[in-house]
């Protein structure tokens, strides 16, 4: 369904539910400077994703190396929650939203203010042990973890590939790598968020990723209204209540706006 009035319809379903969980995509951190996996410029267009599997970080020093200066690239430009995180947030606040569960692994949502938020593939905010040589990808660690600051200023000080200041083992951002098992509760924690949902806004994700990408899809399957909020067609646009193409940063923060004051949206 194409929506000829995007911000008032997206507006009055925002206005009929309390219980509203979004699920994020790389789509709504791109107004925030950061281009997707996918884009012209995105960060697979200067690094190949086969060099940074799970098994090859652990095996090779190298990739760790390439590892670290493509997490200091991903910072360089200080990123910031943009409007449609903050409009998120302002939700939640409200009492309208009971939080967020998302693909990405900016932070941005937290950032933002959102105060309830699944991570399903974990942060680049932060680093952890995966111990000495961790196997069939899953980490082994003994719970060290810090800021990437904490490994940025390790490799400055001439630490190239910094280890584990409390056993020694190796050091890699709190993310989910190619080959490498979700991190323990995360879907558990996503899936019973959006369980409570009575609406499911789907932003800027291109919904072919999986396990991900089935959340929103068993939501609208047990007739819980699904908004698709994205600039390109996805494999559930079928299965939505509302398809709004157009930038989330554009269309969510005045359809929300409207609600919390209680105004008509056009």
């Amino acid at each position: 369904m194409r929506d000829r009035r995007p911000v008032g319809d997206l507006a009055a379903l925002l206005g009929r539910c309390s219980a509203v969980a979004a699920f994020t995509g790389a789509g709504i951190s791109t107004e925030s400077g950061i281009p997707d996996f996918r884009s012209p410029g995105g960060v697979w267009t200067r690094y190949d994703p086969r060099d940074f599997t799970f098994s090859k970080y652990v095996g090779s020093r190298d990739v760790r190396l390439r590892a670290w200066a493509m997490r200091r690239e991903f910072w360089a430009t200080e990123p910031r929650p943009n409007a449609a995180h903050l409009a998120l947030a302002r939700l939640e606040a409200a009492g309208r939203s009971i939080g967020v569960v998302t693909q990405n692994i900016d932070g941005l949502h937290q950032a933002a203010g959102s105060a309830t938020v699944a991570e399903l593939h974990g942060t680049s905010r932060e680093v952890m042990c995966i111990g000495a040589a961790p196997r069939v990808g899953t980490p082994d660690g003994c719970g060290f973890r810090a800021s990437t600051r904490w490994a940025f200023d390790r490799i400055d000080g001439g630490e190239g590939d910094p280890a584990c200041p409390s056993c020694g083992g190796l050091v890699k951002s709190a993310t989910v790598s190619f080959g490498q098992n979700l991190f323990p509760g995360a879907l558990e924690a996503a899936v019973d968020l959006l369980a409570r949902a009575d609406l499911v806004l789907a932003i800027g994700s291109s919904l072919q990723v999986h396990p991900a990408a089935g959340l929103p899809a068993a939501a609208a399957r047990r007739g819980v209204p699904l908004v698709i909020l994205n600039d390109e067609p996805t494999p559930l646009d079928v299965l939505a209540t509302l398809v709004v193409r157009g930038r989330a940063g554009a269309v969510l923060p005045p359809a929300v706006d409207g609600v919390l004051a209680g105004r008509p949206v056009a």
